[in-house]
């Protein structure tokens, strides 16, 4: 399945929210907690982060012994992984077009980037060419089902897309195929005190680029009585739910 990824934007809108993008990401922390979760406890000499946003994960393999490359779209998230002191080197490029040497790295991890991918399996492609044999790939990514509680709200303003569409399990699986897989989907809900303080999340860390346009509007105050009457709550808090799928390979 081929998405028409306007790079240029995602990067844009991810440079954007490059200054305060640590407030807003408790989400993608935890992400990538599940991620070595099911990547396991190991040593990988040379790592690359793809897609490594302001650092953190790239210090977190910087600090266990790992020569660590942080790889963004976002020339301000990189600034700002390097004033994080976060890798060993820093480079601006494409998952889908890495700019690295093949068989060059021992792990190459992903933490929620190769949803931006045009073609997930050229960018699972790239991940795997960079990859020395016996070393593994670790990617996390939104799957179809996720925002679901902002799709609904939206529904009782007007008839727009909100947020992107993300690629079914299915789709994920097939990109990864013929290669053995090891993967887990959980939902990750969030709770927030209005439905402003969740959008504002997701503008927070960059997520609002949409692949089709948008008409830049400002919310009125008509429109968020609707979105706050009609966004899903538990507990009183108003909710949003990823579908966060983590899957390891093994490179033969």
């Amino acid at each position: 399945m081929t998405l028409a990824v306007n790079k240029s934007a995602v990067a844009a809108a991810f440079g954007r929210a490059a200054a305060h993008y640590d407030k807003h990401a408790a989400f993608q922390r935890e992400s990538g907690e599940r991620l070595l979760c099911l990547l396991g406890d190991g040593q990988h000499a040379q790592v690359l982060d793809a897609g490594c946003g302001t650092g953190y994960f790239s210090r977190y393999w910087r600090q266990r012994g790992s020569q660590v490359t942080a790889l963004d779209l976002s020339a301000e998230m990189l600034r700002a992984a390097q004033e994080n002191q976060a890798a060993d080197c820093y480079q601006q490029g494409d998952i889908e077009n890495l700019p690295l040497a093949s068989a060059s790295v021992d792990l190459a991890w992903s933490n929620l980037a190769v949803q931006w991918c045009s073609q997930l399996s050229r960018g699972i492609g790239e991940l795997r060419r960079v990859t020395r044999p016996g070393g593994y790939i670790a990617f996390s990514t939104l799957v179809a089902g996720s925002l679901d509680e902002l799709h609904q709200a939206w529904r009782s303003v007007d008839n727009a897309r909100h947020a992107n569409a993300f690629l079914p399990v299915d789709a994920v699986l097939a990109a990864c195929a013929p290669f053995p897989l090891q993967w887990s989907v959980s939902p990750v809900t969030l709770h927030f005190a209005d439905p402003l303080s969740a959008m504002r999340s997701l503008k927070g860390i960059g997520a609002t680029h949409l692949h089709d346009g948008r008409e830049n509007r400002i919310l009125t105050r008509r429109q968020l009585q609707q979105l706050t009457l009609a966004w899903p709550q538990q507990g009183g808090a108003f909710v949003l739910t990823y579908q966060l799928f983590c899957g390891v390979l093994r490179c033969e």
